[in-house]
């Protein structure tokens, strides 16, 4: 593996700090090196800095914790301090990673505060022996069981209602698309493209959304230059009044994908729904006869990188998936008493539906994004996805980013493969 760093000059530091608004509370923060290559038992040494406004600010109080995939957990305190950051200095002996938290608060214990909120904590991380990082078995019959959701797939007919929305954009046609599909729901989304586009002139790009329940939205900057996709995770109706999907999410959809007694089959996982909509939103803008037949591109992230992963995967056609913050990879990976993330309770059917497991059989160059502090999806279960993949690869973490916030100029690192 080749690793990479990109450091954040002193220069540049300044010029964004000076922009902070006043009052704005944040952490700096880094490892003594490249926080992917230390090596077993080696000293990895953190360093967090508080920040009032852009500057070092003194007499606030640190608290830190260390847990790992070690099982080890500890922590302790201190006093932020204007000329000295707080050091925190850890290891680790088998693959995996380390994850630090550090809060700050006033003399009374109360967390800070920005704009009358709690200031974000600091969240980080660093690992060894990546490519040691061992995955939970796949399913026997995994590709099996796929082969047969493709039959049933192919049982409905490809059969789309493209009703004509407006685009805003004089050189982009745009439709509001239901298709056919195997299960309750059909695919649902916002489908564009250019105005004038001559047929099998031009590539295709589909997106996947996020865990919750919302609209599609309206790929009009990226169908200037290609057929543009953007899928609704459930089938359901876009460009609806908020009321619409707050009622979805309070009632129908709440709690999607956890209840353990669809869990436990496969077959009846909401996932697989979910799964088949990924596979006919790729079979319909395929069959668009502006497609150039070559160049298919998938993302996502989070619950939309699950599904460009499960996409890259089922679909051969794929060209080039890009995946950030990925959910699902290696859902099993608790059971090796590694740290877990924010996942359902753990069932063999949930096997089929792993992003780490359809990572196996991507065919296309893939690109993945995410966060040393991420605790939704672990760094681990990244490392796990990234190691089944035998593809042109590349996996990009930056330092101090979790699921939903990224830490002002955290430095990113990366790994590849054939890249």
């Amino acid at each position: 593996m080749r690793s990479s760093v990109h450091i954040l000059s002193f220069a540049a530091f300044m010029t964004f700090a000076g922009a902070l608004a006043a009052g704005t509370y944040t952490f700096m923060a880094s490892t003594d090196k490249d926080p992917l290559t230390y090596a077993s038992g080696e000293n990895m040494v953190f360093t967090v800095q508080l920040l009032e406004d852009g500057k070092p600010v003194a007499g606030k109080n640190l608290l830190w914790l260390r847990r790992g995939d070690d099982g080890r957990t500890n922590g302790g305190k201190a006093v932020s301090s204007a000329d000295e950051p707080l050091t925190i200095t850890t290891s680790i002996e088998q693959p995996g990673f380390v994850h630090i938290n550090v809060v700050a608060s006033d003399e009374n214990g109360k967390t800070l505060m920005n704009n009358g909120k709690n200031m974000p904590s600091f969240d980080g991380g660093a690992g060894i022996a990546l490519d040691g990082i061992e995955g939970w078995p796949e399913p026997d019959d995994f590709d099996a069981f796929w082969k047969k959701q493709k039959v049933r797939l192919a049982a409905v007919p490809l059969k789309a209602e493209m009703v004509p929305v407006d685009s805003g954009n004089a050189d982009v046609l745009c439709f509001d698309v239901k298709v056919d599909c195997a299960g309750t729901m059909p695919v649902s989304g916002y489908y564009c493209r250019p105005k004038n586009a001559a047929a099998k002139s031009i590539p295709a790009r589909v997106s996947f959304h996020g865990y919750g329940v919302r609209s599609s939205n309206k790929p009009t900057g990226s169908a200037l230059n290609s057929l543009a996709m953007d899928v609704n995770a459930h089938g359901i109706s876009n460009g609806m009044p908020a009321e619409y999907y707050q009622k979805l999410s309070d009632t129908t959809l709440k709690g999607y994908a956890w209840k353990d007694d669809e869990n436990k089959d496969p077959e009846t996982a909401y996932f697989n729904g979910m799964f088949m909509r990924v596979m006919r939103s790729l079979e319909f803008i395929k069959s668009q006869p502006e497609w150039d037949g070559k160049t298919l591109i998938v993302t996502g992230g989070s619950q939309g990188g699950l599904q460009c992963l499960a996409a890259a995967g089922l679909d051969p056609d794929v060209s080039y998936c890009d995946a950030g913050i990925p959910w699902c990879c290696d859902l099993g990976g608790r059971n090796r008493n590694r740290l877990s993330g924010w996942f359902m309770k753990w069932f063999d059917a949930l096997g089929y539906y792993d992003a780490a497991n359809h990572a196996k059989r991507i065919k296309c160059k893939t690109h993945i994004f995410a966060g040393l502090g991420d605790y939704t999806c672990p760094p681990s279960t990244i490392a796990v996805l990234y190691n089944n993949l035998s593809v042109p690869k590349q996996l990009e973490f930056q330092q101090g980013r979790t699921h939903g916030y990224t830490m002002p100029n955290g430095a990113k690192y990366s790994i590849s493969k054939d890249w």
